[in-house]
């Protein structure tokens, strides 16, 4: 702790190099934190599926619809618990950029298949006697201020009504909690009859399946079974996962991973370079005083593991403050993400890759700075 002033003072000895040198570590770790806190949240959407389940879609794509008649044949498969069925009903409320989750339901089946989320008895009752009936998520009701009672217009991107519009109302009834997992409180779902009824083209036709297995260590074979009861029928089916499910969902996005892999790449690619030539340079101007360093008894140990610690303080510091930044900032992307907060391991795969990175630009100046010769430093 003694040499801490030194290496401060270090630093600073070249105050312009040091502020560039610092903004351009913190812009990389503030990307760090944004975009690997967004792959991050995307990975806990997937690894929250319910092993229980399982989605029945279209073998060609889940946009295709299935036969609203699958149903009672799907529900005959040894292994199925329980069946219910969802739409993509592609909506916004009041403006393009409000983009809703919502899903045309049946609320006795979706309760059933989904038990962890939370309605109060009467509110259920009343989905289930409203024909125009909605329940939303509490988190999705809170962003727009919704409450029980209210009328919530939204309008369609896919679907029309007989009469032409593609703008839909409905009575919000309820409002369900997910106390397990309070991410998915994002979800509008209203009765499937009403859709059924009022909408224009491909009446009896819903999007896809979901099927509660009553064991999951059955759910391969159950899920094969269901794909055999389709086969080479007008409309085949595939089976899969909640989990497996969601992916490829999200590969619809794109590979996010892999872009992000890619992107943080680059950024450390060229910060690698440009923070290794500081320390290069910075060690090369002063050979002199660590020559003088060694004459007052540093040994090479220890001049070696000054440099180190420079670059470990220079590179560490300025993490903390991207990731700060980050974490401040990350509460901004809720809305699309569902995740409130960045992740607490992206934090921590930040500083190690901060570390990482001073140990990677620090080596060969510190060894450099270790071989030393005390006349031959003192005379150039």
């Amino acid at each position: 702790m003694k040499f801490l002033p030194l290496v401060w003072a270090i630093l600073w000895r070249k105050k312009v190099r040091t502020i560039f040198t610092l903004l351009s570590i913190v812009v990389a770790f503030l990307l760090f934190g944004m975009l690997q806190g967004v792959n991050s949240a995307f990975k806990q959407t997937v690894d929250r599926a319910n092993v229980n389940r399982l989605i029945v879609a279209n073998s060609i794509s889940f946009t295709e619809s299935l036969p609203f008649s699958y149903l009672s044949r799907i529900e005959s498969v040894p292994g199925v618990a329980h069946v219910s069925h969802q739409n993509w009903f592609g909506p916004y409320y009041q403006d393009p950029k409000n983009f809703i989750a919502a899903f045309p339901v049946d609320a006795e089946r979706e309760a059933a298949v989904y038990p962890e989320r939370k309605l109060p008895k009467e509110q259920f009752d009343a989905l289930l006697h409203t024909r125009t009936g909605a329940v939303a998520g509490r988190q999705l009701a809170e962003k727009y201020g919704w409450k029980v009672g209210d009328r919530i217009p939204l309008h369609s991107t896919i679907w029309v009504k007989k009469d032409g519009s593609s703008d839909w109302e409905f009575d919000l009834v309820g409002i369900y909690d997910v106390p397990s997992d309070p991410a998915q409180e994002n979800a509008f779902q209203f009765n499937y009859q009403y859709f059924d009824e009022a909408r224009s083209f491909s009446r009896g036709n819903i999007g896809w399946f979901v099927v509660q297995v009553s064991d999951p260590a059955r759910s391969a074979e159950v899920a094969a079974a269901i794909d055999r009861l389709f086969a080479n029928s007008t409309a085949e089916t595939k089976t899969s996962t909640e989990k497996e499910f969601q992916q490829a969902f999200l590969k619809q996005i794109g590979d996010i991973n892999l872009i992000v892999t890619y992107i943080l790449f680059a950024v450390f690619f060229s910060l690698l370079f440009a923070t290794g030539s500081t320390m290069m340079q910075s060690v090369r101007e002063r050979v002199p005083e660590l020559a003088i360093l060694k004459t007052l008894g540093f040994t090479d140990t220890a001049v070696l593991a000054l440099v180190l610690v420079e670059s470990l303080a220079l590179c560490v510091f300025a993490a903390l403050a991207g990731l700060g930044l980050a974490i401040a900032w990350f509460p901004s992307l809720k809305d699309a993400i569902g995740i409130a907060s960045m992740p607490p391991i992206v934090f921590v795969e930040g500083i190690l890759m901060a570390a990482g990175l001073a140990l990677a630009t620090g080596i060969i100046p510190a060894l450099r700075a270790k071989r030393l010769v005390i006349v031959e430093a003192l005379r150039s």
